[in-house]
């Protein structure tokens, strides 16, 4: 929303949250998700730093 071209997430008007990552992790993370994850074909692993979650918590609704 700022202009910058960085990682964000956004709250869409459907209460859905779309990311803006900086890479693609599949390659490297799918093997590593929990045993109690799951990974959809259609869904992809998104990196976003710690600093932009941390941003956007103050725009995530409790419920």
């Amino acid at each position: 929303m700022s202009g910058q071209c960085c990682p964000d997430i956004f709250d869409l008007s459907d209460g859905s949250f779309a990311v803006v990552g900086r890479e693609e992790a599949m390659a490297e993370l799918d093997s590593e998700l929990p045993p109690d994850a799951s990974r959809a074909d259609h869904e992809r692993i998104v990196v976003i730093t710690r600093e932009t979650l941390i941003a956007a918590k103050k725009d995530v609704p409790d419920a």
